[in-house]
């Protein structure tokens, strides 16, 4: 693990309802579902690791829906952040961690989604300077996020002074970080599945094998 010259900690975002994925989301939280043998959320874990420790003072989860899952599911590994009465999205999240965070810049990595190989995450932290977010991307002509070419594939870096200025209240980042500033996308070639509907889930666990 080389570690950042930057402060940095991470957050796993593992909140979210899966509603596309019902009647399996009924039951389980979408980022403990399991793809090749191991849950989403224990692969986005480890994504995390080759940049940070997992610990509770490096680390954040967030959770809300079937939140006593996530909870009994990671344990004391990281620290983790119970969105109640509603989820916060993923800026909200964000705000919601602020005093954890303490100053630091923050890795975010969604734990619903599949990458058909290992994905740099230590490369894609590498070099950054720390003001304007970093959007890890693939090219997707079909569903894109960004000029009309680019789709977000599920790893951001977020500067401190922008989280900073982010409520506990429910937002997304996209919508209120995104794009509103300048951002820096950095594309990636390997094959990325986001795990949101029984679809691309169907998907993701045939490139599992």
């Amino acid at each position: 693990m080389t570690l950042p010259s930057r402060s940095l900690c991470a957050l796993v975002l593992a909140a979210g309802r899966g509603e596309r994925l019902r009647p399996l989301t009924d039951t389980i939280p979408k980022p403990l579902i399991e793809v090749g043998g191991r849950t989403l959320l224990d692969a986005a874990l480890d994504r995390v690791g080759t940049v940070l420790p997992v610990t509770p003072a490096t680390v954040a989860v967030n959770a809300h829906w079937l939140a006593e899952q996530i909870v009994a599911h990671v344990g004391d590994r990281v620290h983790v952040s119970v969105e109640s009465p509603a989820a916060l999205g993923t800026a909200g999240a964000v705000g919601a961690l602020l005093p954890w965070i303490d100053s630091r810049d923050l890795l975010i990595a969604n734990s619903d989604v599949y990458y058909a190989s290992a994905v740099d995450t230590a490369g894609f932290a590498a070099g950054w300077d720390g003001v304007q977010p970093r959007l890890l991307v693939v090219e997707d002509l079909a569903h894109p996020d960004f000029d009309g070419r680019w789709r977000f594939a599920g790893l951001s870096l977020l500067p401190w002074s922008i989280a900073q200025g982010l409520s506990p209240t429910p937002a997304g980042l996209y919508e209120v970080v995104w794009t509103r500033t300048e951002i820096d996308l950095v594309p990636t070639d390997v094959t990325f599945v986001d795990c949101g509907t029984t679809e691309d889930l169907a998907r993701a666990r045939q490139l599992a094998g």
